[in-house]
């Protein structure tokens, strides 16, 4: 069976570049082959780039976004340890899920969805609550299209002797993220985004910090696959041997390479400004058509753009005939804006004014077609 081309402006996937697909179709070796073992340590390298690091622990789990959610969570937490974890949206809320099934106690600073979270509440919350250990955070809320600020946030962390935890799944490579000169323990990706790679893969980094606290656990990680304790022997070593923990996604990877040579290739500040003039030209179009982006522009996320839904438009029709008639894929909202908000993704290839055109052409077209 073959899949039909579809042009992907959803929260992801988004299209992927041949050169890409053409790596993920090399032969496949083995997890443990000297060339793979070469592959890992160069794709840490480019990782590194990418998230503006120079963790050692840098690497790619074997699993999509959430996997390094969970492993995030899992291995800093241990039962009765206390967590802050900012909400604004439906990922904030799984992190909260996570967390409270680690056993840890969570306190949540909440903030209203469509904004960002609420520096000032946060260092109140941090101010009350001296015994917490982590701050998670989405820095690029998928759910609504909102980008909060990472640097204060983490700072205000650090301020109060926690690790700061950051979800950059709908921001690496997208917008501006600098993990070191920010002060992000430990930040973690999803391959299928602004990476323009394909879906099945999360980028992850963890700071010296988080790893010495990683390594200070007294009890095991509830997760053994999640376990960092024991992809570490795997992932992250000076020598050529390293001990089996799991038979990785070995083509997968071959794809991840190629897609993080492509944003050094463009280099990252080239990337973020492509993504943010392409998402300037999507407001102004839809906006000269009458359509009202639901976030504030200050706070909006340049890769994924929340439309309100006009009030005699059929959501789930609108987006199956286009789908159906034009092979265009459009998010629907989540969770509150289920049914109020389209999600519109100019990620990674996608991102420039052409396919913005591209896409909101279709769109109006098949809105005035009823």
């Amino acid at each position: 069976m073959s899949a039909t081309r579809r042009e992907l402006f959803g929260p992801g996937p988004t299209n992927v570049p041949a050169s890409i697909l053409s790596a993920l179709a090399a032969p496949t070796i083995g997890h443990l082959d000297p060339e793979f073992l070469e592959l890992m340590d160069l794709v840490s390298q480019r990782l590194r780039y990418a998230y503006q690091t120079d963790n050692p622990l840098t690497f790619v789990l074997s699993a999509p976004g959430s996997i390094g959610m969970e492993t995030s969570l899992v291995n800093l937490l241990e039962p009765g340890d206390t967590i802050i974890i900012c909400i604004n949206g439906v990922f904030g809320g799984r992190m909260k899920e996570i967390a409270s099934r680690v056993g840890a106690t969570v306190i949540t600073v909440e903030n209203e969805w469509g904004t960002p979270v609420d520096p000032d509440q946060l260092e109140q919350t941090l101010k009350a609550h001296p015994e917490a250990s982590v701050v998670a955070f989405v820095h690029a809320e998928t759910s609504t299209g909102v980008r909060s600020d990472a640097k204060t946030i983490a700072a205000l962390a650090r301020e109060h002797g926690c690790l700061a935890v950051a979800d950059c799944v709908t921001s690496l490579s997208g917008v501006e993220l600098k993990v070191d000169e920010w002060g992000i323990d430990v930040a973690y990706s999803g391959s299928q985004k602004c990476l323009s790679c394909v879906p099945g893969l999360s980028p992850i980094t963890f700071s010296a910090a988080a790893v010495e606290r990683i390594r200070r656990r007294t009890h095991p990680v509830q997760s053994w696959f999640c376990d960092i304790s024991l992809l570490m022997s795997y992932y992250e070593t000076g020598e050529k041997t390293r001990a089996y923990h799991h038979t990785a996604p070995v083509n997968s990877l071959f794809a991840m390479a190629e897609a993080l040579r492509l944003v050094e290739e463009e280099t990252l500040e080239k990337r973020w400004d492509r993504h943010l003039q392409a998402a300037a030209h999507l407001y102004q179009r839809l906006e000269s058509a009458g359509l009202e982006p639901l976030v504030a522009a200050e706070h909006r996320l340049p890769p994924l753009t929340l439309v309100k839904i006009p009030p005699d438009a059929d959501d789930a029709g609108t987006r199956g005939a286009l789908l159906n008639q034009r092979n265009i894929e459009l998010g629907g909202g989540l969770g509150k804006f289920a049914g109020k908000a389209w999600r519109i993704g100019l990620m990674g290839e996608n991102a420039t004014p052409e396919r913005a055109d591209y896409l909101v052409d279709a769109l109006l077209e098949v809105m005035k077609a009823g």
